[in-house]
């Protein structure tokens, strides 16, 4: 079983897509993850039917109001079109990587109307297209490392490296971003490109079930 749960579900408007890994071996995984989603958090749960659609959670970036879909090893366009088709109130857009990460490796949300990026040429590259397809305009924290762009934004709070980890950008988000945050040492996961968005499975916490079936 790995910690990389993130990569495994999506959950969204009380809704949880469970995603279909390329690689066969993490089926234990995904028949996990369903369970403890349907049967213990009472989530409704959507499975992707689709045998050549492939999808990972860690290729999915959420800005709150659209869905971008990181296209190339772990995620295909097949999986990009059937998560646009669960999730149809959000405009969603494909959107190349050059790997051999996911998208959130990339980029993240640093807060509603900011995202985060690398300064490396290929980090870069994503916040372009990223920019050409967008339904919406954002601004832009442009991190000295690429690894900084590691970071979470949830409740308010914006989560991200020690400054051991990234001590060039450890600065920008004090001075940038003035909103809460937390600081996490990832130093060993790190060497395993493991994402935040990896990690977790963000939850929506609503009294209303969603009404889809």
């Amino acid at each position: 079983m790995s910690f990389l749960v993130g990569d495994i579900a999506f959950v969204l408007n009380a809704m949880g897509l469970v995603t279909t890994p390329k690689s066969e071996s993490r089926q234990i995984e995904v028949n996990t993850i369903r369970t403890m989603l349907k049967n213990e958090l009472d989530i409704p749960i959507v499975v992707v039917d689709d045998e050549k659609a492939f999808v990972e959670g860690a290729d999915i970036m959420f800005t709150g109001r659209e869905i971008f879909v990181g296209i190339f090893d772990y995620t295909n366009v097949a999986g990009a079109r059937f998560f646009a088709k669960t999730f149809p109130e959000y405009p969603c857009s494909p959107v190349k990587v050059p790997g051999p990460f996911h998208l959130t490796h990339y980029v993240n949300m640093a807060s509603p109307d900011v995202i985060c990026v690398g300064a490396g040429r290929e980090s870069q590259d994503v916040i372009k297209r990223i920019e050409r397809e967008a339904s919406f305009r954002y601004h832009t924290l442009t991190v000295s490392e690429d690894i900084a762009a590691n970071i979470l934004f949830v409740n308010g709070t914006l989560i991200h490296l020690s400054p051991v980890e990234i001590p060039n950008s450890y600065r920008i988000f004090s001075d940038k971003l003035h909103l809460p945050r937390k600081v996490i040492e990832l130093q060993e996961l790190s060497k395993l490109s493991a994402n935040m968005s990896s990690l977790v499975i963000l939850l929506n916490k609503s009294k209303k079930k969603s009404t889809r079936p």
